[in-house]
């Protein structure tokens, strides 16, 4: 990688497209501390502390701690997101839809790339009206998360909806901007960037989580202050002792290595175009393969699961519950625990169970079986149509089964550390690591692929 950007680095025009992303990112950088008015960050802080449970801890992970800030980048490019995943899933359930996509080419294209940009501004307004909800409800003891003042409250609210919802459909162009004139996916490097960002962070816990087992209060203490059993639990989880920093270096490494495996790992179907005459020209009998990705659904089913399973504690946070509440939401928000077993269990059978549901939606055997036939081509030992059909459903199977147990086993075995050792305040899960190596082996190919355009010499040799 390292010598790709170096070999990246003599060229001009390389150079120039590195220089604007960076410029780009710096941007976006400056923007996610830049906090929207009216709003007491201090006690939102506080506020959103423990809620790594909840679909805010997921959106504050993305966002590289802009949304817990409540500045103008604070939903990040989540709206962008979650509009074209809608706008896919329509493509395929909506004939209309599918025929322009399909059929409409690159006017089809940028119909769908429009209808995507509007959506994400909907959504961004629904969810800074839900953000502004949440600061209007609640505060941290007798501190409102507001400072309102003598403003009237639909102005505030206009204000903050308003800076959100701007800040969103910047980042969208942002992105959209980095795609054209720099490096590899614009909207994939800016969510790269906000998860780096939180890396500094992560040290620092370390570090103090380091500094305060070396300084930690015998047990003898505890009883002479009178702490409760829930202080004893919180203060036990800023420790951490210092035979576990290399233990998460080398855990880290070795869950980045295993990653770019898998990542990079695929199944290849052989193909073999039988040979036909047209004129005096004689055409196929070459052979070629069907590439099947063994993670074909990338990040989304954790994604996908982690939002779903994230629904209670959400909506529970809303209505001012909590696990000790009692009753139905204390007994539902127990179970929704993101440190309780049967969370586990719920999320893991979400992962797998979209892992699925994507792999369908993405890649269509019939489809691809008929497209064979129409030219020609056949898998040895299949007759054309549907047996080959069946052949590539039972293996995308297969590939989509391996793929889903990689992804559920990556997003679980934080949650499964962080109860085991107490480290779950380093804010690096299984999905950003993922997002993290994705991008970055996706703009290395991106830049591989504009030096071979180029003809670079010192690459090709």
């Amino acid at each position: 990688m390292f010598e790709t950007i170096r070999n990246a680095w003599k060229v001009p025009e390389l150079k120039k497209k590195i220089f604007f992303t960076i410029f780009a990112l710096l941007v976006f950088r400056v923007g996610a501390v830049i906090p929207v008015p009216y709003v007491n960050t201090d006690a939102l802080g506080q506020y959103l502390e423990g809620m790594s449970g909840t679909i805010f801890g997921l959106i504050n992970a993305m966002s590289g701690n802009a949304f817990a800030m409540a500045t103008i980048f604070a939903l990040s490019i989540q709206p962008y997101i979650n509009s074209s995943i809608i706008i896919q899933l329509l493509t395929v359930a909506l004939p209309p839809l599918e025929r322009l996509a399909k059929e409409g080419g690159e006017e089809g294209k940028k119909k769908i790339a429009s209808i995507t940009r509007y959506t994400t501004v909907a959504i961004a307004l629904l969810q800074g009206f839900g953000y502004f909800t949440l600061l209007k409800a609640n505060s941290v003891g007798a501190t409102p998360l507001l400072n309102v003042g003598d403003m009237p409250m639909i102005w505030v609210g206009l204000v903050i909806v308003l800076s959100f919802t701007a800040g969103s459909a910047f980042l969208m162009w942002l992105g959209e901007q980095i795609t054209e004139f720099g490096i590899g996916n614009g909207i994939s490097i800016i969510l790269f960037t906000g998860i780096v960002a939180r890396i500094p962070a992560a040290v620092q816990n370390m570090y103090y989580g380091v500094n305060a087992w070396l300084n930690r209060m015998p047990v003898e203490k505890y009883e002479e202050l009178k702490l409760t059993a829930e202080q004893i639990t919180a203060y036990e989880k800023t420790l951490l002792h210092p035979v576990m920093i290399p233990v998460i270096i080398i855990g880290a490494l070795a869950l980045v290595v295993f990653i770019v495996f898998i990542t990079n790992s695929e199944r290849r179907i052989p193909v073999q175009y039988a040979k036909r005459v047209v004129g005096r020209k004689m055409y196929g009998g070459q052979s070629s393969h069907i590439p099947l990705k063994v993670n074909m659904s990338g990040v989304m089913p954790i994604i996908f699961a982690q939002s779903i399973a994230s629904l209670p504690a959400t909506i529970g946070t809303f209505l001012g519950k909590t696990k000790d509440s009692g009753g139905f939401w204390g007994g539902l928000l127990t179970i929704f625990d993101p440190s309780a077993v049967l969370y586990i269990i719920i999320y893991f059978l979400l992962i797998l169970g979209f892992s699925y549901f994507y792999s369908a939606i993405q890649f269509n055997p019939v489809e691809i079986a008929n497209n064979l036939k129409k030219n020609g081509g056949f898998v040895p030992g299949f007759r054309p149509g549907k047996p080959t059909a069946d052949f590539i459903a039972k293996v995308l199977g297969k590939i989509t089964l391996f793929g889903a147990l990689f992804l559920s086993v990556i997003a679980i075995l934080p949650i499964v550390t962080g109860n085991l050792s107490g480290m779950s305040a380093l804010g690096i899960g299984g999905t950003s690591v993922i997002i993290v190596v994705g991008v970055a082996l996706e703009t290395v190919k991106s830049m591989e692929a504009q030096m071979m355009m180029r003809h670079y010499k010192g690459f090709l040799e």
